[in-house]
């Protein structure tokens, strides 16, 4: 069996700043992760290695430093990993982020399964796991947190719904993303660091002539969507003063209650 996990390098966004005139996201002395549900699909991967001998592939999209986080899914146990970086690959919106990936994808080789977790820390739209499933023409199956049997040509697995689960089987190969109650991530081991550290580490770095496409089929150029304003909401709190005798005043809080649907008439 071979698997493909998608992983994203992310900033931590326990401590998010934005520039107050750019409206971006200051990244300067920010930290940088795996994004959380991609630790969960790895850790999935790697527990369908430990029990049907499956070779686990990590690719990521991102600037040259993503490779730490290819490094840490190393040292936790994947078989190899590729990056994919290019300055042609800069300003994706979520469709030339899948079109690239689902590229990386096919040019990786023949899979049985792709994992992702079931959207980003930096961006939570959802939206790149369907829409590579969508790209490569794959069954999917969405906010996965277990997988219960895996067979030659089938998966089955439950997914997270808002009053329950619900138990599916789809056929292989097959695109799930998952999401944080499916597991516990284990930790990187020092052996496995190592090994992604030596200048023979199985990880590649491929760019967009790698993978067969064109700078105006990625990146800005090849995106349907452009920001044209990020900004934080502000917070204004507004108050009003009743004047007059008590009987008075609770009258007129009674009716700013009914104006604003607090209580009904």
């Amino acid at each position: 069996m071979n698997i493909i996990v998608f992983v994203k390098q992310v900033p931590d966004t326990t401590d998010v700043k934005l520039d107050p005139k750019t409206g971006n996201l200051i990244r300067e002395g920010l930290e940088s992760i795996i994004n959380p549900d991609d630790l969960h699909a790895l850790e999935a991967a790697l527990d369908l290695k430990a029990v049907y001998g499956a070779d686990v592939t990590v690719i990521s999209m991102g600037p040259p430093q993503a490779i730490d986080a290819l490094s840490e899914a190393m040292g936790m146990g994947a078989d190899r990993a590729i990056l994919l970086t290019d300055r042609a690959f800069s300003g994706a919106d979520t469709w030339a982020t899948s079109f690239t990936l689902g590229k990386a994808a096919q040019t990786a080789g023949k899979y049985d399964l792709i994992l992702c977790g079931r959207q980003a820390i930096d961006g939570d739209t959802a939206q790149v796991g369907p829409q590579v499933a969508d790209y490569l023409d794959l069954a999917q199956v969405s906010y996965v947190f277990d997988i219960e049997t895996v067979t030659a040509d089938h998966v089955v697995v439950k997914r997270r719904l808002e009053d329950g689960y619900e138990r599916v089987e789809c056929r292989l190969p097959a695109l799930l993303t998952v999401i944080g109650q499916m597991n516990t991530p284990r930790y990187s081991l020092i052996a496995g660091l190592l090994m992604a550290c030596r200048e023979k580490a199985p990880i590649k770095i491929w760019n967009a002539a790698d993978i067969g496409v064109t700078t105006a089929e990625v990146g800005l150029d090849g995106s349907l969507t452009h920001v044209i304003k990020t900004f934080a909401p502000k917070f204004e709190r507004q108050g009003e003063i009743f004047e007059g005798n008590m009987s008075g005043m609770v009258k007129n809080l009674v009716e700013r209650f009914k104006e604003n649907h607090l209580i009904t008439p």
